[in-house]
């Protein structure tokens, strides 16, 4: 039995595993997947797509995902904005 605190941050409780956080709710896919997958030596979002089918259906999971990315690889803000960035012709095509 796992006894989570109510004043642990969930970032940090996810970071020490004491839970699963999933990121990607239409795959599956969960925040130490994509850890495991940047230190595997995943960088951008599209090839975490590829890797995991996360990002691929609605596209609610990029911006998170492209941050756990981004602080796996130690890089900032500015650099998230760069990498995040994942064609999605249907949306482009819906206006």
């Amino acid at each position: 039995m796992t006894i989570i605190l109510d004043w642990v941050p969930m970032e940090a409780v996810s970071r020490i595993g004491l839970c699963t956080v999933y990121v990607c709710l239409c795959h599956g896919v969960t925040d130490s997947e994509i850890r495991d997958a940047a230190t595997a030596g995943c960088e951008e979002m599209s090839e975490l797509t590829m890797r995991t089918g996360c990002g691929s259906s609605c596209g609610s999971c990029i911006e998170t995902a492209s941050g756990l990315l981004n602080e796996v690889h130690g890089r900032g803000a500015q650099d998230a904005l760069e990498a995040a960035p994942l064609a999605l012709p249907i949306i482009a095509e819906a206006a």
